[in-house]
């Protein structure tokens, strides 16, 4: 069993509402089971866990899934409404608050990591920094380190919607960490040299990153692992200010380092009290960075659905999950893989 226990700080959040559709479930539910609504956060390494705890449910156990869209806070409202009743990337430190008033309440139960090797904060191509002589690249700023050396490389970096900045390129609306990028560009003064860029989509993120990091071009903004991006770019992270409690407020503008995030398994709990044998399932689901790195990648490479990145992950890692099941059950699962 891995349950885990946390202690919770002040963290003022302020979410975009965003509308809750279902989208089509996966199979026919089995009579007298009803089935499983996953909270389908917008970024692809939850859509893929989600789709693989899905299948082997509906294989294994005879559980049939929907998915129900949203971001950070709505999903998390759901969960503790029952409206969703797993979320498979709860990122714990990004929401403390809500997350500590929805366990404390009695709505959720938390499961322990999915993932735990992860991390997340600003970055820039590896190349600007140190150069790559097989592209003929040359280093553009190899006194780039910390977030504190910006303003001195900000032409670099220039906005061609207000070419006296530069463009720092923020995550997209409804994501805590957007707030937190903002925060922390008023914390360190950059804003008289950068400006504030919220993308669309994450889609709009991964891709600008992609982009300039194929034509060998700068760019500077926030992302996380795991992601395909970082399974295959060589990004470097710049330093901040060591994580302190202290810091990482509203009040104090998060001026330091992202905590070192638990990405956790949440359940609605009076759906866990009449599903145990989902909760005993979900409880052993556990991966890693690297495999959900090689996963997305596989996901970009190939221009696969997260439906099919997920079959790969079954295939690829069959030695991983099936210690998370019974034996019938990871006969059963893998009779429908073939």
């Amino acid at each position: 069993m891995k349950h885990t226990r946390y202690s919770w700080k002040g963290f003022v959040v302020v979410a975009m509402a965003l509308t809750l559709l279902v989208l089509p479930s996966v199979g026919c539910a089995p009579e007298g089971k009803e089935p499983i609504v996953f909270g389908d956060l917008s970024w692809d390494s939850a859509q893929v866990c989600n789709r693989v705890a899905a299948f082997i449910l509906l294989h294994g156990y005879g559980y049939e899934a929907e998915y129900i869209p949203g971001d950070t806070i709505t999903i998390l409202q759901g969960l503790r409404s029952g409206d969703i009743e797993v979320n498979m990337e709860i990122w714990v430190e990004n929401q403390l608050e809500p997350y500590g008033e929805a366990l404390e309440s009695g709505d959720v139960i938390d499961l322990g990591n999915n993932y735990g090797d992860n991390y997340q904060g600003w970055l820039v191509p590896t190349y600007m920094i140190e150069g790559d002589s097989e592209r003929g690249i040359e280093a553009a700023a190899p006194g780039l380190k910390s977030v504190f050396d910006l303003p001195d490389y900000w032409e670099l970096f220039k906005d061609p919607e207000n070419p006296d900045k530069g463009r720092f390129i923020n995550s997209i609306p409804g994501w805590m960490a957007t707030i937190v990028n903002s925060a922390k560009l008023e914390s360190y003064g950059l804003t008289d040299t950068y400006t504030d860029f919220v993308t669309g989509s994450d889609a709009a993120l991964s891709g600008s990153m992609a982009a300039a990091y194929q034509k060998g071009e700068p760019w500077v903004g926030y992302y996380w692992a795991p992601t395909w991006v970082l399974g295959k770019f060589d990004m470097t992270l710049l330093e901040e200010p060591a994580y302190s409690e202290d810091l990482w407020t509203e009040e104090a503008g998060y001026a330091c380092a992202y905590p070192s995030n638990n990405v956790n398994i949440a359940l609605n709990a009076a759906f866990a009290d009449a599903n145990p044998d989902v909760v005993e399932m979900l409880d052993n689901f556990e991966t890693t960075t690297a495999m959900i790195n090689v996963v997305l990648a596989y996901m970009q490479d190939n221009g696969a659905t997260t439906d099919e990145a997920a079959m790969f992950f079954l295939k690829e890692y069959d030695d991983v999950w099936e210690t998370w099941v019974p034996g019938d059950v990871a006969d059963a699962v893998k009779a429908a893989l073939s």
